[in-house]
């Protein structure tokens, strides 16, 4: 008996996509607009990793008293102490603002925090990043979206055409950007694995964008007559099913991780689950419907001039 495969959506299914591009190009300018002003107007909470400071995660021996931690951090004279629960009621984050006096000063944070702190305390985790490195790591985090968006970009021109190129790059860009809004509207701490979850969704995006692309090459050979922006419709509910099922599932393993993982990768996994939400939606309702204004070849042929002729080639739709 043959196997079949498992269809996530039933079988041929029509839905318009590309009749609510005006409506989804909308939503998606407003959010756009409103993500900029966030940033503009609010900025990001950026972690120790890009404003400097000092970093420790702590472990008590009974639930954690909030009150009592900051009463004796705050009489240190260390100017901003942030002090957070989380996950379990044993567990603490602490975090200190940057010290004038360079990196000595730097370090000489934690050894006042234990001693403020005393016996019954485990330190799991502590970081120190001075004033230099945080400003590296915000120039070479940005460098590396920027890097990443140009490669997709040349990638795609090379691998389509440059109507499909700068489709992809909308999307790219229009998933990046929401993310930062999010992260600024919510005032989640953005540090260096933000930036690793931005260039996962940048590969993740473009994945879930290329299988469409390739679907619609494919259309464009076979059904030369047909009106594009059936064709682009026909393409995408084609992709629909695998597009969904990829991302249901990716969502179910980082749901477990943003429930039942630490604190330390919390932000990575929500910066992840936005921007697996937001990349296949852009992949439908952004990265496709954009080729109805840039217009595309119906005679595409392949890279490179390729003489490859597909035996459906003439036929109508």
């Amino acid at each position: 008996m043959a196997f079949r495969g498992l269809d996530f959506l039933p079988h041929g299914t029509k839905f318009p996509f590309i009749s609510f591009r005006k409506l989804s190009f909308a939503l998606s300018s407003l959010a756009l607009l409103a993500s900029i002003g966030l940033f503009t107007v609010k900025g990001l909470n950026y972690g120790i990793d890009f404003r400097g400071g000092t970093l420790v995660e702590i472990q008590t021996e009974g639930t954690a008293d909030i009150g009592s931690l900051r009463s004796k951090l705050g009489s240190l004279g260390l100017g901003d102490v942030q002090i957070q629960q989380f996950g379990a009621p044993t567990d603490v984050l602490i975090r200190v603002e940057e010290q004038a006096g360079g990196e000595e000063a730097q370090q000489a944070v934690v050894g006042k925090i234990r001693s403020a702190l005393g016996d019954g305390v485990t330190y799991r985790r502590t970081e120190v990043v001075g004033p230099t490195v945080s400003a590296e790591l915000i120039t070479s985090g940005t460098e590396a979206v920027i890097l990443a968006i140009l490669a997709v970009l040349v990638y795609i021109w090379f691998r389509f055409e440059w109507q499909f190129s700068l489709g992809a790059v909308a999307a790219l860009v229009h998933d990046i950007l929401l993310t930062i809004g999010i992260f600024s509207f919510l005032q989640l701490e953005f540090n260096l694995s933000i930036i690793a979850a931005l260039l996962t969704i940048v590969g993740y995006s473009l994945n879930d964008t290329v299988v469409v692309y390739d679907r619609i090459r494919e259309n464009l050979r076979k059904f030369k007559k047909m009106p594009l922006e059936q064709l682009l419709d026909l393409s995408i509910n084609e992709t629909l099913s695998r597009t969904i099922l990829t991302s249901v599932t990716t969502l179910l393993a980082l749901g477990s991780l943003f429930v039942f993982g630490t604190e330390v990768i919390r932000g990575f996994t929500f910066a992840m689950i936005w921007g697996v939400v937001v990349g296949t939606y852009s992949s439908i309702f952004i990265g496709a419907p954009i080729l109805l204004y840039f217009g595309v070849k119906r005679d595409w042929s392949g890279v490179g001039g390729s003489k490859y002729k597909d035996p459906t080639v003439g036929k109508s739709a």
